[in-house]
């Protein structure tokens, strides 16, 4: 798995990474069981960067990441949670992390986010508890999600000794606004873009569809699939990272041959057919998410 450099931070992380939103089942030993080997699998195709968040199954996401990487080595991982926007208090951004800390059966998270704006607590009280659990060691670095250049901006404003280091947006082929501005922004910051549901949220192109009929094409073309064209596109941008979320050992294989070293890759003529077939949209404000 191809790596690049987070932002600012000198650290090497996989372009293709794992996210865990949906993957819990209430009640489920057995989708939870293939959920936590598809994590595995996962890390075992070099896609070391998981994604997680304290909203997602009310924090079984989390327990199920934990029991994923529990045979790892930690140093091998890049493991990124988020605290709610309302328990982004000085003292809930903590309590909050303390906790994923323990589902996660971790020491440290090499990433922390605020999982959206919040409109209940100022942002210069957040940023002040993730300067402090940095300070603490329980986490390596700080950033936000789903933040707007504005907001992403006053995040920024609002930390005294430490510097965010990435932004996770909702990014593919069907909603490219990012690239109008907070794209260009936090390559000149150093930020690190982190683009999550690459596919959509479940209403990925049908190949019987005219847009999904090109990228069939594409895929013919190199002897790939739709998905793999999708993730290798959304990927060329040399700050962005992107979080696939599957519950699939299948689908973690397609999705972590979306990039290697030169194996293959889009020609000019495919990415010129993709620019047009999927534009960029002008609506950047405010971001949509999911």
């Amino acid at each position: 798995m191809i790596k690049r450099k987070f932002g600012w931070t000198n650290v090497d992380v996989p372009i293709i990474g794992q996210g865990t939103w949906l993957i819990d089942n209430d009640n489920d030993n057995d989708k939870d069981n293939r959920a936590i080997k598809t994590l595995q699998i996962g890390l075992d195709l070099g896609m070391t960067h998981i994604d997680t968040a304290e909203m997602y199954g009310n924090g079984k996401a989390e327990e199920l990441v934990g029991q994923a990487i529990a045979g790892a080595k930690r140093e091998d991982i890049f493991l990124a949670s988020k605290v709610l926007p309302s328990n982004a208090s000085y003292e809930g951004t903590i309590k909050a992390c303390k906790n994923s800390l323990k589902r996660l059966k971790t020491e440290y998270l090499d990433l922390y986010l605020l999982h959206w704006p919040s409109y209940q607590y100022p942002i210069a009280e957040t940023m002040q508890a993730m300067e402090k659990l940095v300070s603490d060691n329980h986490v390596k670095f700080i950033g936000v999600s789903n933040f707007n250049l504005k907001e992403l901006q006053e995040a920024e404003q609002a930390l005294q000794n430490e510097r965010i280091s990435c932004n996770q947006v909702f990014y593919n082929l069907g909603y490219r606004a990012i690239e109008k501005r907070i794209l260009p922004y936090c390559t000149k910051q150093g930020i690190a873009v982190v683009g999550y549901s690459p596919f959509g949220h479940g209403n990925f192109y049908s190949p019987q569809s005219t847009k999904g009929k090109v990228l069939v094409e594409i895929a013919n073309r190199h002897g790939r699939t739709p998905r793999q064209v999708a993730l290798n596109f959304l990927s060329l941008h040399l700050n962005i990272f992107t979080i696939p979320k599957t519950s699939h050992p299948e689908r973690a294989r397609e999705n972590s041959q979306s990039v290697d070293d030169g194996d293959w890759k889009l020609t000019d003529k495919d990415i010129e057919e993709i620019n047009r077939v999927f534009p960029v949209s002008d609506r950047d404000n405010p971001l949509e998410m999911i």
